[in-house]
């Protein structure tokens, strides 16, 4: 059985940027089903970004210049796996999750 996953949604994203240009995301906070914006800290991540121009099972349609990353947060004390895209043309992140 599948599970289904949600549509992107944009999502506020606090990163730290290295001197050899290497960005790490650190937060992110999103607006819950009841209109509160919650924050969470990225526990685990790993950049699957440039890996040329595919379609990800989220259904989120991805070129080599978009940033890609996989994350672990914690949510009510259970890890939840997170994907963050961001899109220099568009200037914003979006946030799928399992």
């Amino acid at each position: 059985m599948s599970v289904k996953r949600k549509a992107p949604q944009k999502v506020d994203v606090i990163c730290q940027h290295s001197v050899d240009g290497t960005i790490i995301p650190l937060r992110v906070r999103m607006t819950d089903e009841d209109g509160q914006r919650q924050i969470f800290n990225i526990k685990e991540y790993l950049d699957v970004s440039h890996k040329g121009t595919y379609m990800t099972p989220d259904g989120v349609y991805v070129t080599d210049r978009n940033l890609v990353f996989e994350c672990k947060i914690v949510v009510l004390n259970t890890v939840r796996r997170i994907t963050l895209y961001y899109a220099p043309s568009m200037t914003y992140w979006t946030m799928t999750s399992e």
